[in-house]
């Protein structure tokens, strides 16, 4: 790094732990329950935040924590680590432990792991990143997201005020990866639509976004494949005119990239 290189702010510590339990909630979704002293004080305060958590590197079942450069994470033979960011599911300050959900599907670091992991397999955890600000004031709400946002979607309905309107659309690559999803009072229920064969990934949320009745007073919640949030945020922003503080578009994961599976690699 040279000495004119931009310094990034270094994220939280590591902390370490170990899976606790592994569950199959579906054919496609994972739910890795952790473990360990070091989860004392985590506060997650957002629905839909980030955490970042490291693995041992593949092949190998030793956990070595990096170090920061200043810019990125490195392990100490200059190699990067298997990091991969996922949504604090579920914090449990009294047990001390932390669930995180997995979209498996073949070839990421991630899934992998998650198809592998035995209790007492270590792993850490950095964060929380930021989540998502609910402005207790709005009358309507779109959340919509893909498999790998569903534990974030999860969040954001429990946290949504109980007087507004929801619309709920999810993207599935397959039927069976549905999940059941917290009731709202202002929902009429969850529009489930699967990704048909051979379409790129965020298609058919795409879809259902623009299928939505929405006001320039709707907020928009959206997570999901990077470049089909990309043309759902210009679907809001330049036919509906949507104002962009009203809304949260988030891309988790990338099509492509491999290993990159976002909140369900």
């Amino acid at each position: 790094m040279t000495a004119t290189a931009r310094l990034r702010r270094e994220p939280p510590a590591f902390r370490r732990v170990a899976v606790r339990r592994v569950d199959r909630l579906t054919p496609r979704m994972v739910r890795v329950t952790l473990a360990g002293d070091e989860l004392a004080g985590l506060a997650v305060e957002q629905p839909a935040a980030s955490v970042r958590m490291l693995l041992p590197s593949p092949g190998s079942d030793d956990l070595v924590v990096p170090q920061w450069n200043g810019n990125e994470f490195l392990l100490p033979d200059g190699r990067r680590p298997a990091i991969r960011t996922f949504t604090p599911w579920r914090v449990e300050p009294v047990e001390l432990e932390l669930d995180i959900g997995i979209v498996v599907h073949g070839g990421g670091v991630a899934s992998e792991w998650a198809l592998s992991a035995r209790p007492g397999a270590p792993a850490a955890i950095s964060g929380p990143g930021r989540g998502y600000t609910v402005d207790h004031d709005a009358r309507a709400f779109l959340v919509a997201g893909d498999e790998t946002a569903l534990p974030a979607i999860t969040q954001v309905l429990e946290a949504l005020p109980a007087g507004a309107a929801v619309q709920v659309c999810v993207e599935l690559g397959h039927s069976d990866g549905r999940l059941e999803l917290p009731a709202h009072t202002g929902a009429t229920g969850v529009e489930w639509r699967v990704l048909a064969a051979g379409a790129p990934p965020g298609e058919a949320l795409g879809e259902a976004v623009r299928d939505a009745e929405l006001t320039p007073d709707t907020r928009v919640w959206v997570a999901g494949e990077a470049a089909g949030v990309q043309r759902i945020r210009r679907h809001l922003f330049e036919e509906r005119g949507i104002p962009r503080a009203r809304t949260a578009v988030r891309g988790y994961w990338k099509y492509g990239r491999a290993g990159d599976g976002g909140d369900g690699e």
